[in-house]
């Protein structure tokens, strides 16, 4: 997607070999224009997927998984990192661990809200090495939902995220693909 690969190099920071910082419009500031066209983008690629609910993990994929929710005229729940005392014990969960933030959440979801034989559409800010994805398709397939796809925002193919959803047959529909970071600039797959 044109529009998101020109907004990273404009404002996607590289820090070391491995870390895109985009917290100007995706993870901290959220640019609810680029949202709502990257919603659009995602509603537009599974829309032959008759999706009943979307799914992504707090906080970073809320954004975009409104939008997409929002275009395919479904509901959106998102996965908790953190058990209030409003949650019942009556839920969902597994473990993800995030590398940027180098710790292990238990990401919890009530059973009200994924149901059996639901089509659920996966939504995320990053794909580098799968954990979070993995994490909410477990969840969905001890619901026994079925799982359609994940729609990736900002996807590093040069991790192994891929590859581990690939094993599963999960289809994934990244928007920018990011092959290498050389010299602090991104270069992504469409790139010669």
């Amino acid at each position: 997607m044109q529009l998101l690969e020109q907004r990273i190099q404009k404002d996607g920071k590289v820090l070391g070999e491995d870390v895109l910082k985009v917290d100007t419009f995706l993870n901290h500031q959220v640019d609810p224009q680029l949202m709502q066209a990257l919603g659009q983008e995602f509603a537009h690629r599974f829309a032959d997927e008759k999706v009943d609910r979307v799914l992504t993990v707090e906080s970073s994929g809320i954004a975009p998984a409104v939008f997409t929710a929002l275009a395919l005229n479904v509901p959106l729940v998102f996965a908790r990192k953190k058990k209030s005392l409003t949650l019942t014990n009556d839920n969902y969960q597994a473990d993800v661990y995030s590398f940027t933030k180098q710790e292990t959440n238990h990401i919890i979801v009530d059973k009200r809200f994924i149901l059996p034989g639901e089509r659920v559409l996966l939504i995320d800010d990053f794909l580098a090495n799968g954990q979070a994805v993995q994490g909410m398709l477990d969840i969905a397939q001890t619901a026994g939902a079925t799982v359609v796809g994940a729609g990736i925002v900002i996807e590093k193919t040069f991790q192994r995220g891929r590859t581990l959803l690939d094993d599963q047959q999960v289809r994934i529909e990244a928007l920018a693909r990011i092959k290498a970071f050389e010299n602090g600039h991104v270069v992504f797959e469409t790139e010669a």
